[in-house]
């Protein structure tokens, strides 16, 4: 098959350019916002080495997409409906281990970030990233290369420093299988209400026992308890289905 090329404009008036399609960066795009996704499209597409080939609003629809024109690299929003980023992202990796997958987030302290990781993206940025980083991201990826954004990095790394201490000296035994139950749903990034649902207690229920199990942790937050659960491997097994 001949390959494709695209002429553009180069710096020296009056001079083109010629780029091989072939050879760059394929790219699947998803995020259920509309113009967010057009506007990292239009960004995208200026760079000489990289090719959007694809766009999707949902992870099942990525997941499609994925199969029909094997990208080298998928960028996720981690928040979408139907089938969310993370799951597409535990999908594609185990499906396509060789496709790199970038997750966006909109805020730093968001506590799926570490389900995220747990998913097995290869970079991790805020939506608000510059530009430059983004595309820096991607050839990153690409290049079979991690990148995570200061902002989540340096919490991450914050809390496995904290809690690897605190990992010492905690009696991990000292937790019920109840509250082991609940400590691993917290940390598959479930609201208190997807939990009561999961236990078959009320929220308020659930919002008490959590109050309780932080204080046991010694953890502030439902980061610091995922990240707990992670570094004390009471992640709960993967179920095949």
């Amino acid at each position: 098959m001949a390959a494709s090329y695209i002429v553009r404009g180069g710096k020296t008036a009056g001079r083109n350019e010629v780029f091989d399609l072939s050879r760059a960066i394929r790219v699947i795009l998803a995020d259920d916002h509309v113009l967010f996704r057009q506007a990292l499209r239009h960004l995208l597409e200026m760079e000489s080495d990289i090719r959007v080939v694809a766009e999707a609003d949902d992870g099942s629809a990525v997941l499609d997409l994925v199969t029909q024109h094997l990208p080298d690299v998928v960028v996720l929003d981690l928040s979408m409906p139907a089938h969310d980023g993370i799951s597409a992202a535990e999908t594609l990796r185990m499906r396509y281990p060789k496709i790199g997958i970038i997750m966006l987030t909109m805020f730093a302290e968001d506590a799926k970030v570490i389900r995220a990781i747990r998913a097995g993206a290869d970079g991790y940025l805020l939506k608000n990233v510059a530009s430059t980083r983004m595309v820096d991201a991607i050839r990153a990826v690409a290049r079979g290369e991690s990148m995570i954004d200061p902002k989540l990095a340096s919490k991450v790394m914050n809390e496995f420093r904290r809690l690897s201490h605190v990992g010492e000296s905690m009696n991990v035994a000292g937790l019920t299988d109840r509250e082991v139950a609940l400590l691993q749903l917290v940390a598959t990034g479930l609201s208190n209400k997807e939990i009561a649902e999961e236990m078959g207690l009320a929220e308020s229920t659930i919002k008490n026992r959590l109050s309780i199990l932080f204080q046991k942790l010694d953890v502030k937050d439902r980061t610091q308890a995922a990240i707990y659960a992670m570094t004390h491997r009471l992640m709960a097994a993967p179920t095949s289905t």
